[in-house]
Protein backbone atom coordinates (compact mmCIF):
# COMPACT_ATOMS: atom_id res chain seq x y z
CA UNK A 1 0.00 0.00 0.00
CA UNK A 2 1.25 3.49 -0.88
CA UNK A 3 1.01 6.33 1.61
CA UNK A 4 2.27 9.90 1.80
CA UNK A 5 5.35 9.80 4.01
CA UNK A 6 7.79 12.43 5.22
CA UNK A 7 11.35 11.93 4.00
CA UNK A 8 14.35 14.04 4.96
CA UNK A 9 17.22 14.77 2.57
CA UNK A 10 20.02 17.17 3.51
CA UNK A 11 17.89 18.55 6.32
CA UNK A 12 14.88 19.27 4.09
CA UNK A 13 11.55 17.50 4.55
CA UNK A 14 9.63 16.28 1.53
CA UNK A 15 6.32 14.50 1.03
CA UNK A 16 6.66 11.30 -0.99
CA UNK A 17 4.62 8.21 -1.81
CA UNK A 18 6.23 5.18 -0.14
CA UNK A 19 5.15 1.60 0.42
CA UNK A 20 3.70 1.05 3.88
CA UNK A 21 1.99 -1.83 5.65
CA UNK A 22 -1.78 -1.89 5.14
CA UNK A 23 -3.92 -0.84 8.12
CA UNK A 24 -5.17 -3.39 10.64
CA UNK A 25 -8.57 -2.27 11.99
CA UNK A 26 -9.62 -2.40 15.61
CA UNK A 27 -13.01 -3.77 16.59
CA UNK A 28 -14.85 -0.51 15.86
CA UNK A 29 -12.97 0.59 12.74
CA UNK A 30 -13.91 0.53 9.07
CA UNK A 31 -11.42 -0.04 6.26
CA UNK A 32 -11.82 2.56 3.50
CA UNK A 33 -10.24 2.57 0.06
CA UNK A 34 -9.32 6.24 -0.30
CA UNK A 35 -10.24 7.99 -3.57
CA UNK A 36 -9.44 11.63 -2.74
CA UNK A 37 -7.69 13.68 -0.06
CA UNK A 38 -7.54 17.36 0.79
CA UNK A 39 -4.74 19.40 2.32
CA UNK A 40 -4.76 21.83 5.24
CA UNK A 41 -2.19 24.43 6.25
CA UNK A 42 -1.68 23.11 9.76
CA UNK A 43 -0.91 19.52 8.83
CA UNK A 44 1.42 20.64 6.03
CA UNK A 45 3.39 22.92 8.33
CA UNK A 46 3.59 20.05 10.80
CA UNK A 47 4.73 17.60 8.13
CA UNK A 48 7.51 19.91 6.93
CA UNK A 49 8.83 19.98 10.50
CA UNK A 50 8.35 16.26 11.24
CA UNK A 51 10.79 13.40 11.50
CA UNK A 52 11.39 11.03 8.62
CA UNK A 53 8.71 8.34 8.44
CA UNK A 54 5.86 10.53 9.71
CA UNK A 55 2.59 9.93 7.83
CA UNK A 56 0.46 13.10 7.69
CA UNK A 57 -3.11 13.68 6.58
CA UNK A 58 -6.55 14.27 8.08
CA UNK A 59 -9.11 14.57 5.26
CA UNK A 60 -10.20 11.74 2.99
CA UNK A 61 -13.13 10.40 0.97
CA UNK A 62 -13.52 6.94 -0.52
CA UNK A 63 -15.35 3.60 -0.52
CA UNK A 64 -15.86 1.24 2.39
CA UNK A 65 -14.12 -2.12 1.97
CA UNK A 66 -14.53 -3.88 5.33
CA UNK A 67 -16.84 -3.16 8.26
CA UNK A 68 -17.34 -4.42 11.82
CA UNK A 69 -20.68 -6.00 12.70
CA UNK A 70 -23.34 -3.45 13.55
CA UNK A 71 -21.34 -0.49 12.31
CA UNK A 72 -24.14 0.97 10.18
CA UNK A 73 -21.88 0.86 7.11
CA UNK A 74 -21.67 -1.64 4.26
CA UNK A 75 -18.91 -2.50 1.76
CA UNK A 76 -19.27 -0.18 -1.20
CA UNK A 77 -20.65 2.76 0.78
CA UNK A 78 -19.27 6.10 -0.39
CA UNK A 79 -17.94 7.96 2.64
CA UNK A 80 -16.06 10.99 3.91
CA UNK A 81 -13.97 10.80 7.03
CA UNK A 82 -11.40 12.25 9.38
CA UNK A 83 -8.23 10.78 10.84
CA UNK A 84 -5.82 12.64 13.07
CA UNK A 85 -2.81 11.16 11.27
CA UNK A 86 -2.11 9.03 8.21
CA UNK A 87 -5.22 9.71 6.09
CA UNK A 88 -3.19 10.31 2.92
CA UNK A 89 -2.93 6.65 1.95
CA UNK A 90 -4.53 4.15 -0.40
CA UNK A 91 -6.34 2.53 2.53
CA UNK A 92 -7.19 3.75 6.02
CA UNK A 93 -8.72 2.27 9.15
CA UNK A 94 -11.04 4.79 10.77
CA UNK A 95 -13.46 4.81 13.67
CA UNK A 96 -17.10 5.01 12.64
CA UNK A 97 -17.34 8.05 14.95
CA UNK A 98 -15.42 10.07 12.37
CA UNK A 99 -17.13 8.76 9.25
CA UNK A 100 -20.24 9.65 7.26
CA UNK A 101 -21.90 8.46 4.08
CA UNK A 102 -22.08 10.88 1.16
CA UNK A 103 -24.75 11.18 -1.55
CA UNK A 104 -24.06 9.13 -4.66
CA UNK A 105 -23.82 12.16 -6.92
CA UNK A 106 -21.32 14.05 -4.74
CA UNK A 107 -17.79 13.61 -6.16
CA UNK A 108 -15.15 12.24 -3.80
CA UNK A 109 -13.04 15.32 -4.53
CA UNK A 110 -15.78 17.66 -3.27
CA UNK A 111 -16.50 15.58 -0.18
CA UNK A 112 -12.81 15.46 0.76
CA UNK A 113 -12.80 19.20 1.59
CA UNK A 114 -15.29 18.73 4.44
CA UNK A 115 -13.61 17.13 7.49
CA UNK A 116 -11.18 19.74 8.83
CA UNK A 117 -12.51 22.87 7.13
CA UNK A 118 -16.19 21.97 7.36
CA UNK A 119 -16.15 20.67 10.92
CA UNK A 120 -14.10 23.65 12.09
CA UNK A 121 -16.50 26.09 10.43
CA UNK A 122 -19.61 24.36 11.79
CA UNK A 123 -18.35 23.99 15.36
CA UNK A 124 -16.92 27.50 15.64
CA UNK A 125 -20.26 28.93 14.50
CA UNK A 126 -21.94 27.04 17.35
CA UNK A 127 -19.95 28.88 20.02
CA UNK A 128 -22.47 31.72 20.08
CA UNK A 129 -26.25 31.40 19.94
CA UNK A 130 -27.15 33.46 16.91
CA UNK A 131 -30.36 35.14 15.81
CA UNK A 132 -31.20 36.16 12.27
CA UNK A 133 -29.39 39.38 11.41
CA UNK A 134 -26.64 39.00 14.01
CA UNK A 135 -23.33 40.30 12.77
CA UNK A 136 -20.46 37.89 12.10
CA UNK A 137 -16.92 38.64 11.00
CA UNK A 138 -14.85 35.90 9.32
CA UNK A 139 -11.13 36.57 8.96
CA UNK A 140 -8.87 34.40 6.79
CA UNK A 141 -12.03 34.33 4.69
CA UNK A 142 -10.41 32.85 1.59
CA UNK A 143 -8.92 29.90 3.46
CA UNK A 144 -10.62 26.52 3.61
CA UNK A 145 -12.39 27.19 6.92
CA UNK A 146 -13.30 30.77 6.07
CA UNK A 147 -14.92 29.93 2.75
CA UNK A 148 -17.20 27.34 4.34
CA UNK A 149 -17.88 29.51 7.41
CA UNK A 150 -19.09 32.40 5.23
CA UNK A 151 -21.55 30.07 3.52
CA UNK A 152 -22.83 28.41 6.70
CA UNK A 153 -23.23 31.74 8.49
CA UNK A 154 -25.12 33.22 5.55
CA UNK A 155 -27.40 30.17 5.47
CA UNK A 156 -28.28 30.88 9.14
CA UNK A 157 -29.41 34.37 8.18
CA UNK A 158 -26.44 36.17 9.72
CA UNK A 159 -25.10 39.48 8.46
CA UNK A 160 -21.67 38.28 7.33
CA UNK A 161 -18.56 40.40 6.88
CA UNK A 162 -15.57 38.68 5.28
CA UNK A 163 -12.03 39.94 5.85
CA UNK A 164 -9.84 39.50 2.73
CA UNK A 165 -6.84 41.62 1.78
CA UNK A 166 -7.11 41.10 -1.98
CA UNK A 167 -9.87 43.00 -3.82
CA UNK A 168 -10.02 40.26 -6.44
CA UNK A 169 -11.62 38.04 -3.77
CA UNK A 170 -14.66 40.29 -3.37
CA UNK A 171 -16.82 38.71 -6.12
CA UNK A 172 -16.20 35.18 -4.79
CA UNK A 173 -17.00 36.10 -1.18
CA UNK A 174 -20.11 38.03 -2.18
CA UNK A 175 -21.28 35.05 -4.25
CA UNK A 176 -20.82 32.78 -1.23
CA UNK A 177 -23.04 34.99 0.91
CA UNK A 178 -20.93 37.75 2.45
CA UNK A 179 -22.88 40.97 2.91
CA UNK A 180 -19.66 42.98 3.06
CA UNK A 181 -16.00 42.37 2.32
CA UNK A 182 -13.36 44.41 4.16
CA UNK A 183 -9.67 44.62 3.37
CA UNK A 184 -8.12 46.28 6.42
CA UNK A 185 -8.69 46.74 10.17
CA UNK A 186 -10.19 50.22 9.80
CA UNK A 187 -12.90 48.92 7.46
CA UNK A 188 -13.54 45.93 9.72
CA UNK A 189 -13.91 48.16 12.78
CA UNK A 190 -16.30 50.50 10.96
CA UNK A 191 -18.52 47.59 9.88
CA UNK A 192 -18.81 46.21 13.45
CA UNK A 193 -19.44 45.64 16.25
CA UNK A 194 -19.83 41.89 15.82
CA UNK A 195 -21.77 39.31 17.80
CA UNK A 196 -19.37 36.58 16.68
CA UNK A 197 -15.90 36.77 15.18
CA UNK A 198 -14.27 33.70 13.63
CA UNK A 199 -10.58 34.62 13.66
CA UNK A 200 -8.05 32.60 11.69
CA UNK A 201 -5.07 34.95 11.38
CA UNK A 202 -3.85 35.63 14.92
CA UNK A 203 -1.16 38.15 15.78
CA UNK A 204 -2.01 41.82 15.36
CA UNK A 205 -5.34 41.18 13.66
CA UNK A 206 -6.60 39.09 16.58
CA UNK A 207 -5.62 41.90 18.96
CA UNK A 208 -7.63 44.38 16.92
CA UNK A 209 -10.61 42.05 16.53
CA UNK A 210 -11.06 41.75 20.30
CA UNK A 211 -12.08 45.42 20.38
CA UNK A 212 -14.73 44.94 17.68
CA UNK A 213 -17.04 42.71 19.72
CA UNK A 214 -20.59 43.67 20.58
CA UNK A 215 -21.84 43.18 24.17
CA UNK A 216 -21.66 39.47 25.05
CA UNK A 217 -19.86 38.90 21.77
CA UNK A 218 -17.55 35.93 21.25
CA UNK A 219 -14.29 35.78 19.31
CA UNK A 220 -13.27 32.23 18.35
CA UNK A 221 -9.65 31.88 17.31
CA UNK A 222 -9.38 28.83 15.07
CA UNK A 223 -6.04 29.46 13.33
CA UNK A 224 -2.87 31.49 13.08
CA UNK A 225 -2.33 32.00 9.37
CA UNK A 226 -0.44 35.20 10.13
CA UNK A 227 2.45 33.23 11.64
CA UNK A 228 4.04 33.66 15.06
CA UNK A 229 3.45 37.39 15.48
CA UNK A 230 2.66 38.22 19.11
CA UNK A 231 -0.90 39.30 19.89
CA UNK A 232 -1.25 42.52 21.89
CA UNK A 233 -4.73 43.85 22.61
CA UNK A 234 -6.51 46.72 24.33
CA UNK A 235 -8.01 45.02 27.38
CA UNK A 236 -10.29 47.96 28.18
CA UNK A 237 -11.79 47.97 24.68
CA UNK A 238 -12.26 44.20 24.86
CA UNK A 239 -13.96 44.37 28.26
CA UNK A 240 -15.98 47.55 27.88
CA UNK A 241 -16.21 48.22 24.15
CA UNK A 242 -17.36 51.61 22.96
CA UNK A 243 -20.59 53.50 22.40
CA UNK A 244 -22.27 52.09 25.49
CA UNK A 245 -21.31 48.46 24.86
CA UNK A 246 -20.27 46.95 28.17
CA UNK A 247 -18.95 43.53 29.10
CA UNK A 248 -19.71 39.89 28.57
CA UNK A 249 -17.19 39.48 25.77
CA UNK A 250 -15.07 36.36 25.49
CA UNK A 251 -12.18 34.83 23.55
CA UNK A 252 -12.39 31.11 22.78
CA UNK A 253 -9.31 29.13 21.77
CA UNK A 254 -10.40 26.47 19.25
CA UNK A 255 -8.57 23.25 18.34
CA UNK A 256 -10.47 20.63 16.36
CA UNK A 257 -8.97 17.52 17.97
CA UNK A 258 -9.85 18.81 21.43
CA UNK A 259 -13.40 19.60 20.33
CA UNK A 260 -13.94 16.09 18.97
CA UNK A 261 -12.25 14.01 21.68
CA UNK A 262 -12.97 15.69 25.04
CA UNK A 263 -15.79 14.44 27.29
CA UNK A 264 -19.12 15.36 25.76
CA UNK A 265 -17.54 16.14 22.37
CA UNK A 266 -19.10 17.51 19.26
CA UNK A 267 -20.08 14.50 17.15
CA UNK A 268 -18.22 14.41 13.86
CA UNK A 269 -20.42 11.91 12.02
CA UNK A 270 -23.73 13.84 12.03
CA UNK A 271 -21.96 17.12 11.28
CA UNK A 272 -20.17 15.56 8.31
CA UNK A 273 -23.48 14.09 7.12
CA UNK A 274 -25.12 17.52 7.22
CA UNK A 275 -22.23 19.09 5.29
CA UNK A 276 -22.27 16.28 2.71
CA UNK A 277 -26.02 16.73 2.21
CA UNK A 278 -25.48 20.46 1.65
CA UNK A 279 -23.04 19.53 -1.11
CA UNK A 280 -25.65 17.17 -2.52
CA UNK A 281 -28.27 19.93 -2.67
CA UNK A 282 -25.75 22.44 -4.10
CA UNK A 283 -26.21 24.47 -0.91
CA UNK A 284 -22.47 24.46 -0.26
CA UNK A 285 -19.66 25.25 -2.69
CA UNK A 286 -16.43 23.32 -1.90
CA UNK A 287 -14.32 26.02 -3.64
CA UNK A 288 -11.52 23.80 -4.88
CA UNK A 289 -8.59 25.97 -5.92
CA UNK A 290 -6.16 23.23 -6.98
CA UNK A 291 -6.78 19.62 -7.97
CA UNK A 292 -4.66 16.87 -9.46
CA UNK A 293 -2.83 13.64 -8.67
CA UNK A 294 -1.49 12.83 -5.23
CA UNK A 295 1.81 12.05 -6.96
CA UNK A 296 2.33 15.83 -6.97
CA UNK A 297 1.57 16.28 -3.28
CA UNK A 298 4.88 17.87 -2.31
CA UNK A 299 4.59 20.61 -4.93
CA UNK A 300 0.89 21.22 -4.21
CA UNK A 301 1.54 21.40 -0.47
CA UNK A 302 4.21 24.06 -0.97
CA UNK A 303 1.94 26.00 -3.33
CA UNK A 304 -0.80 25.98 -0.67
CA UNK A 305 1.57 27.31 1.99
CA UNK A 306 2.74 30.00 -0.44
CA UNK A 307 -0.90 31.05 -1.06
CA UNK A 308 -0.58 30.54 -4.79
CA UNK A 309 -4.32 29.81 -5.07
CA UNK A 310 -7.57 30.36 -3.19
CA UNK A 311 -9.69 27.60 -1.71
CA UNK A 312 -8.89 23.98 -1.03
CA UNK A 313 -6.28 21.70 -2.56
CA UNK A 314 -7.75 18.29 -3.42
CA UNK A 315 -5.82 15.35 -4.86
CA UNK A 316 -7.09 12.09 -6.28
CA UNK A 317 -5.53 8.74 -5.40
CA UNK A 318 -4.27 7.23 -8.66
Amino acid sequence: MRAVTVTVNEGRQRLQLLEQAPPIPTADEVIVAVRAISLNNGEIRGAFAARAGHRPGWDFAGEVEKVPHGSGFQPGDRVVGLKFEGAWAEKVAVSTTFLSKIPDHVPFEAAAVLPVAGLTAAITLSKKALAKGDKILVTAATGGVGLIAVQLAAAQGADVTAFARDETDIPLLKRLGANAVVANPDEAAATGPYDLILEGVGGRLLGSALSWLAPRGVCVQFGDAGGDELTIFDSKAFRLGGGGAFGGTSLYGFFLIEELTRPGPACAGPLLADLANRLGFAALDPVIGRSGSWKDIDAVARALLSREFRGKAVLRID
